[in-house]
């Protein structure tokens, strides 16, 4: 017995599980197991943010560095480039996307 269905809602499973996936996740409202999901977030770590947030929500990204004991800014860019925010702000040091760059008009080859 077919079921022509099926294979559209296995599509449509996956690529919802793919689009959780890629979520940012804003470091104010996460759960341990939202912090625990960033790559480069373990236990240790999670739990030094949910300690640190006790005291109230961080207002920016260096409010979250100055904090998180153990937390400096080349971690909290790598950590925002896998999708981490403060109040769904990206880390202003993290890498930006490449962007090809264009030859300027009447320059040289």
């Amino acid at each position: 017995m077919k079921l022509p269905g099926i294979k559209a809602l296995l599509v449509a499973v996956a690529a919802a599980a793919a689009v959780h996936c890629a979520a940012a996740v804003e470091v104010n409202t996460a759960s341990v197991a939202d912090l625990d999901g960033v790559k480069g977030i373990g236990p240790a770590l999670s739990a030094k943010i949910l300690q640190a947030r006790e005291k109230g929500p961080f207002q920016n990204w260096p409010d979250l560095v100055g904090r998180v004991p153990g937390l400096g800014k080349a971690s909290a860019a790598r950590l925002s480039s896998e999708g981490l925010t403060v109040n769904g702000a990206a880390f202003d040091g993290a890498p930006a996307a490449a962007v090809p760059s264009l030859p300027m008009a009447g320059a040289s080859r």
